[in-house]
């Protein structure tokens, strides 16, 4: 099975964001930084899930696990039902594509144990920065 971790980040509310994906599986590792452009933590931490999904799609990886330090995200694919109305139609793209694989799984993790996908979001977020202005976040 794939391990695929993900996660959002956002330099202010809203503000830059960005999406790490860091996948382990078959003795390999990948790592990407998705620049997003601007909006909430929230909404980044839906676009990672929805981006990483279309990567296990493209690569044919037909069982997944997802890990994500947000229990939002978690909650909403769980139930299948998104709380705040704005995220609804994000969800959605998410679970069409979770429903093409054989197997999906979603689980929530600390933050501390999803550093790698971390890091990589930060990264995108730098990505969104015009050149000559970009800062550490």
């Amino acid at each position: 099975m794939i391990e695929v971790y993900i996660d959002g980040a956002s330099a202010g509310n809203p503000g830059p964001s960005g999406a790490g994906i860091f996948i382990k599986g078959h003795g390999s590792a990948e790592k990407y930084s998705i620049p997003l452009g601007s909006m909430g933590n929230h909404e980044a931490e839906y676009y990672a899930l929805i981006h990483g999904l279309k990567i296990c799609l493209e690569k044919n990886y037909k069982s997944v696990s997802f890990r994500t330090d947000s229990k939002t995200v978690d909650s909403a694919v769980d139930k299948r039902f998104a709380k705040n109305k704005t995220f609804a139609p994000l969800l959605e793209e998410a679970l069409l594509l979770a429903d093409k694989l054989d197997l999906f799984f979603i689980k929530w993790i600390p933050s501390g144990e999803n550093k790698t996908a971390d890091e990589l979001a930060r990264i995108a977020i730098r990505k969104n920065k015009p050149e000559g202005k970009s800062r550490d976040f």
